[in-house]
């Protein structure tokens, strides 16, 4: 049976790619025939599996993840399609057994939505969790942030090695209070850098707003920000800081390389190993961002930068860390079932930044809603189209000889990047 459902399931893969389909759907053919095929594939593993989740930043961390430990000369395996259902882990892993059903890596890091963490990890219970971040994100889905906060313990609380937490996120850090079993340990922030991220309920909090309980103690925490600069960061970790170039763009994932790096250490540390930091730093200063989370593109000899935004914070920071002025702007946002379908979050993001220099382009099926909210704050705009293909099209051609930024939801940026990929050489992830 085992060998038959591989069969099947690399079949309908092949047939699946060569008809350009979606990339999970040979994992639910597989899922439906052979329930076990995760579990028993993943138990072979050396060195177990890690799951990572958390609200935002999962798809950048991940891919720092994978690339520290193959510094470290570990073989990884991860789903690397940015499917984090579990049947977009069940068909990375069709792609990569062979026909008996034989992986060959030492370990398994994983990106997981938080709610189909959960479904996975009551199949397949991790060694190593890291838990990032709990934002208001597509409450259509999840329903109120306290919610997802108590997906993310169960994550945790099935983990059977070692638990990775943010402490500077309340929510995150309580977590810890009740495990009882797994190793706890943290990643965080220099006081200076905190401003830079407010949680969520100081986004929200109204005069007289009763603030979330803190965590008692602030836990000494593995790995620390301590300063992000244009092209380099400082991390401090066994006592010391240090300093690293890094290629990532954005202070949100300067900080999740700090979580990556906690994560990293912790599994090359665990049992009689340890960890090389030079050769782990020398790895973090080379990881490029992740396709979409400020992804570079060439377009007429000039940069083209993906930014995706899918909550407050994230529009937020991304309109921090990539600001708008000698760029020519876009901005486009969809409500489809990926980005979640209330939109109304984009009236707690402050787009005054955009104010000076406007915004070239505004596109997807939730252009009109972003035009309203952008004329709130007097932020003027040139054009509105609701198709995305021309107005990528206009957007490129009258921003001619301008560096240019695009700020998109998920299913945007996904058919922009097939857009672009018909006229610049744009990363295939399969």
């Amino acid at each position: 049976m085992f060998s038959f459902s591989v069969m099947l399931g690399k079949l309908v893969r092949r047939a699946t790619r060569l008809r350009g389909g979606g990339s999970a759907f040979p994992g639910l053919v597989v899922e439906k025939i052979d329930p076990g095929f995760m579990q028993r594939t993943l138990s072979t593993l050396p060195h177990g599996v890690a799951v990572i989740s958390g609200t935002n930043g999962k798809t950048t961390t991940t891919k720092m993840v994978v690339e520290l430990l193959e510094s470290q000369g570990l073989k990884v395996f991860t789903n690397r399609t940015g499917s984090n259902f579990t049947r977009g882990v069940a068909a990375a892993l069709l792609g990569e057994v062979d026909w008996r059903g034989r992986l060959e890596a030492d370990i398994a890091v994983l990106e997981l939505d938080e709610a189909h963490a959960v479904h996975f990890v009551n199949r397949v219970p991790p060694r190593y969790s890291l838990l990032l971040n709990v934002l208001r994100d597509q409450l259509d889905r999840f329903g109120e942030i306290d919610k997802t906060a108590q997906l993310l313990q169960h994550i945790a609380s099935k983990t059977t090695g070692t638990v990775v937490l943010n402490r500077e996120d309340t929510r995150v850090a309580r977590i810890a209070e009740k495990l009882d079993g797994p190793e706890v340990r943290y990643f965080g922030l220099d006081d200076s850098l905190l401003s830079t991220f407010p949680n969520d309920d100081e986004l929200r909090a109204g005069p007289g707003s009763p603030p979330l309980a803190a965590v008692p103690q602030k836990p000494h925490a593995d790995v620390v920000l301590r300063r992000v600069g244009a092209d380099n960061a400082d991390f401090e970790y066994d006592g010391v800081t240090v300093t690293t170039a890094m290629k990532l763009r954005g202070v949100y994932n300067i900080f999740n390389a700090a979580a990556a790096l906690s994560l990293a250490r912790s599994i090359c540390g665990s049992g009689a190993g340890t960890a090389d930091n030079s050769a782990l730093l020398a790895a973090l200063s080379q990881v490029a961002p992740a396709f979409g989370r400020g992804e570079s593109l060439v377009v007429d000899g000039l940069p083209l930068d993906l930014v995706l935004v899918k909550n407050p914070s994230g529009f937020r920071l991304g309109l921090k860390s990539f600001p708008a002025g000698g760029y020519a702007t876009m901005i486009a946002i969809n409500d489809n079932y990926a980005d979640g379908r209330d939109m109304s979050w984009l009236w707690d993001v402050d787009f005054e930044s955009l104010r000076a220099d406007g915004v070239d382009q505004l596109t997807g099926s939730r252009a009109y809603d972003m035009a309203l909210r952008l004329q709130y704050d007097e932020v003027p705009v040139s054009d509105v189209q609701t198709e995305i293909a021309p107005a990528l099209a206009d957007f490129i051609r009258k921003g001619q000889g301008k560096p240019k930024r695009v700020f998109c939801t998920y299913t945007a940026m996904l058919a922009i990047r097939r857009e672009l990929s018909k006229i610049t050489t744009v990363e295939v992830v399969s």
